[in-house]
């Protein structure tokens, strides 16, 4: 008797601990997973489809035949003492390439695929030491050096590596991947946690796979594991040159960062990290810091397209508003780095202008790092281009490709979320999904052309009545703000104003956080209609800015706009927008896989052979989205116009 109420007083303090833990949890919304969203809309399920059957053989061809990264693994699994080929964190891309593929499974079942999936995980599987360890470049190269230098991305490559597993066992239920990398994850801990060894991650990435580690596997270990990875930053921890502590955001504790600085794919995967850290601890001083380091990137170091690190030299950052455009380094993970960190950040705060960035760096930033046919790639994506700039087929550093494979696969992850009593709609994007409130199943069905037409229909079909709250995303770019801060403004203004209805009638809300909330009891058949008109706008930059100082950028809906060549006769640097020249919106299906494009008559500036004159005339041009361009061979291209011909600027001809 005595052992029954002790039971059952444990399961009632579980209980109410759990209450009060969901209670002041950080964490205010929970994502809706890719797997629950039937995407069918015309703009993105083309795209999954042709990362599933182009881009993925790509990134198989490319690590299998064409490179080393697959026998790398082969050869220490063999013990034949054999070299190792290729660079120390190859064996990232091999991981990032399985979660691609993991996702293109759940979204595009394929036996072929999933047996080639198999082979790689045995290939890995085998290669791993009794111990847990498992990065192919120390193994073959002398395990004496494994763990001696923080730079070398063993533990990059590791959380890579638990990152695929989780994927590809959501996927298929299938555990030896996993197992690997629970094995190598228990090896990083025994080996430096609970050795209380120092260690800083010379490119952080372990930190967000960890959370999801223990998230998979209710293993609180993965989670302290994570968190003191994040406090092993801004000690004097890490051994590197002198004076290079910003490199790899190690010269504060995070809790103490107010500034970005340094490499940008390693500072977003920190702050995602972070994220995840904060909303498992409930531990605001992450959140604190990260509001002010956000606030740092958005408002001073971002780009109009949402890209970030305009730095070459440290793929980073440099100082606030040094923003170029020929010159733009902006790698397309770090773009990718912004989707997850931002939705991190909506999901903890319930804000919308998180998404606000998100959607930017997904459909301008990111989207650019991968060619309309699924074939070609930009590590960097600058802004203007004098006629230099292609996409390449592979990189010696091969991070960006199947990173943007494996967004594109899982860009359901963004569009929905939910808490207790609420459906938050954050993306527009033609789909459906079930999720359970209070206990009840509902559906809920989007149908739209966005991002070509701001009209969202949104059909609510719950099994029962039942009284919910559904919020619904105002983009900041719809409410007369391009982006948080000051940076960007609209240079013009429309009086259309959004408009938002259910069953046919004006709609009875309440604006929070940047979210319309319509709270109601939902019945099958209910219907809400919103409609954001598109203008197209034209934005410029504070002077701050050097390189945007009398000169206009276009954007229509979330979509920032460039002039490129084939467009416009061949060039692209001779144009000139005055501000009261207006643009139509044209759709043209047949091009660049069909896009709207800006059309307007402008002046265009020539020269005489000898180059002793300059003729300006009025001429058609046109604008196409920035992430389509550089599909139809090299040339110029721009996105910042002169808006007086005193200010035409040739770049680098």
């Amino acid at each position: 008797m005595n052992k029954y109420l002790i039971s059952i007083s444990l399961v009632l303090f579980i209980t109410l601990f759990s209450q009060i833990e969901a209670q002041t949890s950080l964490q205010k919304i929970e994502p809706v997973n890719f797997s629950q969203v039937d995407i069918q809309d015309n703009f993105w399920k083309p795209r999954i489809y042709t990362v599933s059957t182009v881009t993925i053989p790509v990134c198989i061809d490319q690590t299998e035949v064409k490179t080393a990264r697959i026998r790398n693994f082969e050869k220490v699994a063999a013990k034949k003492g054999e070299k190792h080929e290729g660079i120390y964190y190859d064996d990232s891309d091999v991981y990032k390439a399985l979660e691609a593929m993991a996702y293109s499974l759940k979204n595009h079942p394929d036996a072929v695929l999933e047996k080639k999936a198999d082979e790689w995980i045995g290939k890995i599987a085998e290669a791993q030491l009794p111990d847990g360890y498992l990065n192919t470049y120390y193994t073959l190269t002398g395990l004496d050096k494994r763990w001696t230098n923080m730079d070398y991305h063993e533990d990059y490559c590791a959380g890579h590596l638990i990152e695929a597993a989780i994927a590809y066992f959501n996927t298929t239920g299938k555990r030896k991947f996993l197992d690997v990398g629970i094995r190598l994850a228990n090896h990083i801990d025994s080996t430096f946690r609970l050795q209380n060894r120092h260690w800083v991650s010379g490119h952080q990435e372990i930190e967000l796979a960890l959370v999801k580690l223990y998230k998979t596997t209710g293993d609180k270990r993965y989670l302290d594991l994570s968190e003191w990875y994040l406090e092993q930053r801004g000690h004097g921890y890490f051994e590197r040159r002198p004076g290079s502590q910003d490199y790899c955001q190690d010269r504060l504790p995070v809790k103490e960062q107010v500034q970005i600085s340094g490499h940008a794919v390693r500072a977003m995967y920190l702050y995602s990290g972070a994220a995840d850290v904060a909303a498992a601890k409930n531990d605001p001083g992450y959140m604190n810091a990260m509001k002010q380091v956000w606030e740092d990137v958005v408002y001073r170091n971002m780009y109009i397209t949402g890209g970030i690190g305009s730095s070459g030299r440290n793929e980073g950052f440099s100082v606030d508003y040094d923003l170029p455009n020929e010159d733009a380094y902006c790698e397309t993970c770090a773009s990718v780095g912004m989707v997850f960190w931002n939705s991190r950040m909506n999901l903890l705060t319930g804000e919308s202008k998180y998404i606000d960035v998100l959607e930017r760096s997904l459909y301008n930033g990111a989207l650019d790092g991968l060619s309309l046919k699924g074939d070609r790639f930009f590590y960097g994506n600058p802004l203007a281009s004098s006629g230099k700039d292609s996409r390449d087929e592979w990189f010696g550093t091969a991070c960006c490709p199947s990173n943007i494979a494996r967004l594109v696969e899982s860009v359901g992850n963004y569009i929905y979320a939910k808490s207790e009593d609420a459906l938050w709609v954050n993306l527009f994007v033609g789909s459906s999904v079930s999720f359970v409130v209070k206990n009840k199943k509902i559906q809920v069905k989007q149908i739209t052309n966005y991002p070509w037409d701001g009209k969202v229909q949104i059909s609510v079909i719950p099994e029962r009545s039942i009284e919910f709250d559904l919020y619904i995303r105002v983009p900041g770019w719809a409410d007369s703000k391009p982006v948080p801060g000051d940076t960007y403004r609209y240079l013009d203004s429309s009086s259309d104003k959004i408009t938002l209805s259910v069953n046919g009638l004006p709609a009875t809300y309440k604006m929070l956080n940047g979210y319309a909330v319509i709270k109601k009891a939902w019945k099958k058949g209910d219907i809400v209609e919103l409609n954001m008109p598109m203008p197209v706008h034209r934005i410029v930059a504070i002077d701050e800015v050097k390189d945007n100082r009398n000169r206009v950028a276009l954007q229509r809906g979330p979509l920032v706009y460039c002039f490129e060549h084939p467009d416009n006769e061949g060039k692209a640097m001779n144009i000139v927008i005055p501000d009261n020249v207006p643009f139509t919106s044209v759709f043209k299906p047949d091009l660049l896989n069909g896009v709207v494009v800006l059309e307007a008559k402008a002046p265009v500036v020539t020269f005489s052979d000898d180059g002793t004159k300059i003729n300006t005339a009025e001429r058609k041009i046109a604008a196409i989205p920035f992430y389509s361009w550089a599909n139809r061979g090299e040339g110029q291209m721009q996105v910042w116009m002169p808006r007086k011909v005193k200010d035409i600027r040739l770049l680098s001809e």
